[in-house]
C-alpha cells in the first residue's frame, strides 16, 4: 500500500490562531480556558470555556461568505486557507477531480441557527435567512472549502462525536491511497454559543469547577468534568510520491495506522473497546506496542472514563509503559475539531522531539498505572504516536503516525 503522508497542517485553537502561535502555547502550557466572555453565565452551573477570541473574521473570509457562514465554517476556510499555504502545494497544477477535502463536525452551525431561530419566533418566517438551510448543516465545511478550493475529488463528511475528527483522516487516507493526490482532513467546531452549551451542560459531563486552572483536569483525583472549546486543525495529506514529485518542502510525518470500534451496550456487562481501536490501529500500521513512544488520550476528564483509558493504556502498554500525554488540557475538548488538533500537535511533537504536558493535573489519579506528562515538556526520541479519541455513544478510533 502506498505511503500517506502529512505535508502541511494549520490550527485555531483558544490559545492560538495558526500552528506556531500554538504551537508554543502547548509547550508552555499557556490556558485557552476562561470564564465564558460572549454573554452572561453567572446563572449557569457551567461557566468556563475554551473560546477563539482573536479571529479576525474581515481579514481572512470574502465578504460574500460572512452572512452566509457560521463561525465554525469561516474558521474551516480560513484554516484550509493556512493549511494550503503551509504545503507549499498549487492545487491548481493538479486535476481538480483528485483533489478532495474530508471533515467532521459534529454540533453544525449552531450560532447561525440560534439567530435564525429567535427571528422565527420573534418576526416570522418572511425574516429567516434563506441562508439557514446549509449554514447549519454539518456537512457545510466540506462544501465551503471544496468550492473554494474548487476541490470536485471524493470527499464527505462524518459526524461521530469527539471520534468522527480522526474518522475524517482515516478516510482521507483511504482516497489518498486509491489515487487521491491531495485530500484536505480534520475537523473545526464552535459549540460555545447560548445554544450549544446548554446543549453540552445537559449531557452532565462538564465541569462545574469555579476556577480555570482546576476546571479540567483529565487522569487527576481531582477530575469532574471537562471543558468544552472551539476550533481544531485541518491536515494536508499526499501520496508520498507523489508528494516528492512536486518537490514538497516538507513532510510532517505518515498516517501509517488508523482503527475504530464501538462499546457495547452499557447494560452489558461488557467492557468499553477503546483498546480495540488502538490494536486495529497498532495491527494496520504493522508495528508492536512497544514501536510506539507517546500515546495522545482522549482525557475525557470524568473519573469513569478516565480510569478506563488508563486501563486501555495499561492493558496494551503495560504499567508506565508508555509516555501519555493530554495537552488538550489547554483548550478544552473541542468534539469533532480537538482530535485532528491532537494530532497536528503529535505532528509537531515528532518534528521538535518534545511533549507537551498535561496542564493542570498534578499526577494520575491512585490506579492510574500510566505515565502521564505534567508540569512541563519532556524532551524524548519520538518516532511513533498514537492518537486516541472516544465520542459520546459509544465510537472508539485510533490514528498511529510515524516521523
Amino acid at each position: 500500500m502506498s505511503e500517506v503522508v502529512v505535508t502541511g497542517l494549520s490550527v485555531a485553537a483558544p490559545n492560538g490562531l495558526g500552528a506556531a502561535d500554538y504551537w508554543s502555547a502547548v509547550l508552555a502550557g499557556r490556558l485557552g480556558i476562561d470564564r465564558v466572555s460572549r454573554y452572561e453565565v453567572g446563572g449557569y452551573p457551567s461557566r468556563f470555556a475554551g473560546e477563539i477570541l482573536d479571529f479576525d473574521v474581515a481579514a481572512h473570509i470574502p465578504g460574500r461568505l460572512v452572512p452566509q457562514t457560521d463561525p465554525v465554517t469561516k474558521l474551516a476556510i480560513a484554516v484550509a486557507d493556512w493549511a494550503i499555504a503551509d504545503a507549499g502545494v498549487e492545487l491548481s497544477a493538479f486535476d481538480n477531480d483528485t483533489l478532495g477535502v474530508t471533515t467532521s463536525n459534529a454540533s453544525g452551525g449552531f450560532d447561525f441557527t440560534q439567530r435564525e431561530v429567535q427571528k422565527l419566533w420573534t418576526l416570522g418566517p418572511d425574516h429567516v435567512s434563506a441562508y439557514q438551510c446549509f449554514a447549519w448543516f454539518y456537512a457545510v465545511n466540506t462544501g465551503q472549502i471544496s468550492i473554494r478550493n474548487d476541490l470536485r475529488g471524493a470527499g464527505g463528511s462524518i459526524v461521530a462525536d469527539q471520534a468522527g475528527g480522526l474518522d475524517a483522516i482515516g478516510h482521507a487516507r483511504r482516497l489518498v491511497r486509491r489515487g487521491q493526490r491531495v485530500s484536505i482532513a480534520g475537523g473545526l467546531e464552535a459549540p460555545l454559543n447560548p445554544y450549544a452549551f446548554v446543549s453540552q451542560i445537559a449531557l452532565g459531563r462538564l465541569s462545574r469547577s469555579d476556577s480555570k486552572e482546576d476546571a479540567y483536569l483529565p487522569f487527576d483525583a481531582r477530575a469532574a468534568g471537562y471543558v468544552p472549546g472551539e476550533g481544531g486543525a485541518l491536515l494536508i495529506l499526499e501520496d508520498a510520491d507523489s508528494a516528492r514529485e512536486r518537490g514538497a518542502r516538507q513532510v510532517y510525518g505518515s498516517i501509517i495506522g488508523y482503527g475504530s470500534s464501538f462499546d457495547p451496550h452499557p447494560d452489558s456487562g461488557r467492557a468499553p473497546n477503546l483498546s480495540r481501536a488502538a490494536r486495529t490501529a497498532l495491527d494496520d500500521a504493522g508495528i508492536e506496542p512497544a514501536e510506539v513512544d507517546v500515546v495522545f488520550a482522549d482525557a475525557a476528564g470524568l473519573p469513569e472514563l478516565d480510569a478506563a483509558e488508563a486501563a486501555a493504556i495499561t492493558e496494551i502498554f503495560g504499567p508506565d509503559g508508555v509516555a501519555v500525554t493530554a495537552p488538550k488540557s489547554t483548550v478544552g475538548r473541542l468534539i469533532a475539531g480537538g482530535p485532528p488538533l491532537d494530532v497536528a500537535t503529535a505532528l509537531l511533537a515528532l518534528r521538535d522531539q518534545v511533549i507537551p504536558p498535561t496542564v493542570g493535573t498534578a499526577a494520575p489519579a491512585p490506579g492510574y498505572e500510566i505515565d502521564l506528562v505534567v508540569g512541563s515538556s519532556r524532551p524524548a526520541p519520538l518516532r511513533t504516536a498514537l492518537i486516541l479519541a472516544r465520542g459520546f455513544g459509544g465510537f472508539n478510533s485510533a490514528l498511529v503516525i510515524r516521523r
